[in-house]
């Protein structure tokens, strides 16, 4: 991939303005959607997001679309389960992304960009983002997590119109999300082509738009960050949705390798399974893990010891590692 002149300008900018742009999530009420009262109660205490890295705006002048909410601040609530409770984001209207970095010493060259779900209404973003994230630096590859902007925003109050689309405005946050990273590789000790995307539930539909409709960059844009390809070099779609009709824009020789995984007892494993086979039919790498148990949304869990699925991540990296992507 050919360097751009004013990227390392482009990136000083960003991360000037990153800082001071992005405030932090205000605890607010969402509505009560795809929740289960018979989980555990609600904290009486007012969630609160996990500490992480500084994050970075995706286009600091403000995203295509939401340049007049830019300054809205996220929103934090706590979303109940039948196991479990946790906090989620939603109000997303400057989409960013943060790294976690391994040291470079122990750097394999490898990125990739997480996409928490969420249902496109919120943002799971602990278990299928930061935890996640910090356990991948932790093994030597680069890990991004992406904040995009939500299609069934939760925070929208109800009845009112949605402000996003899954195909056009959360799909352009993952492939500027791509790019961004594939511009500033040196700096991140990333190699650009070792550069993909990794989804859970919602954010699993987000890697499969990402791998399948491929953006390879405007050479005439006036932004140079838009003049990069953003078609990623691998997908794993966890537990994905939006699998419906996606077989049919599978390319051979344009799809990269697929990495594919949920759990049995989840609604998606016969038609995860027909993507699979669609993948293998048109020549595509693809691994596919369904585990006996795990049901949905369970991202990085280690209070499940004895459930063989707890111990994914390591299939992940062994299927990075077989593809050559971990490498010197």
């Amino acid at each position: 991939m050919k360097p751009l002149r004013l990227l390392p300008l482009l990136a000083a900018l960003t991360m000037l303005h990153a800082a001071d742009r992005i405030p932090p999530p205000q605890a607010a009420p969402v509505r009560a959607i795809n929740r289960d009262k018979s989980g555990p109660p609600i904290p009486d205490t007012p969630p609160v997001e996990k500490t992480h890295p500084p994050a970075i705006l995706l286009w600091p002048n403000g995203a295509p679309g939401s340049e007049a909410r830019q300054a809205e601040p996220e929103a934090i609530s706590w979303r109940q389960e039948p196991d479990l409770v946790f906090p989620v984001i939603s109000n997303i209207h400057a989409p960013s992304l943060t790294p976690y970095l391994p040291a470079p010493a122990k750097a394999t060259g490898a990125a990739v960009i997480i996409a928490p779900g969420g249902g496109h209404m919120q943002l799971t973003i602990d278990r299928e983002g930061y935890d996640l994230a910090q356990w991948l630096a932790d093994r030597g590859i680069a890990a991004f997590v992406l904040k995009y902007r939500l299609a069934r925003d939760g925070s929208t109050a109800e009845g009112a119109p949605q402000s996003y689309k899954v195909d056009v405005h959360a799909l352009a946050d993952a492939r500027r999300a791509i790019r961004l990273v594939r511009a500033r590789a040196a700096e991140w000790h990333v190699r650009p082509d070792r550069v993909g995307i990794l989804g859970f539930s919602a954010g699993g539909e987000l890697a499969i738009l990402a791998a399948l409709r491929i953006d390879a960059g405007d050479p005439a844009a006036a932004d140079p960050l838009e003049r990069i390809n953003a078609r990623p070099d691998f997908f794993a779609p966890i537990y994905p949705g939006g699998l419906a009709n996606r077989e049919n824009e599978i390319a051979k020789d344009k799809t990269p390798p697929a990495f594919l995984l949920c759990a049995y007892d989840d609604q998606m494993p016969a038609a995860l399974a027909s993507f699979f086979g669609a993948l293998k039919r048109a020549g595509v790498n693809a691994e596919l893990h369904i585990y006996d148990r795990g049901g949905h949304g369970f991202g990085v869990r280690t209070d499940r010891p004895d459930y063989a699925i707890s111990g994914w991540p390591d299939r992940f990296v062994g299927w990075l590692g077989d593809r050559g992507f971990l490498q010197p």
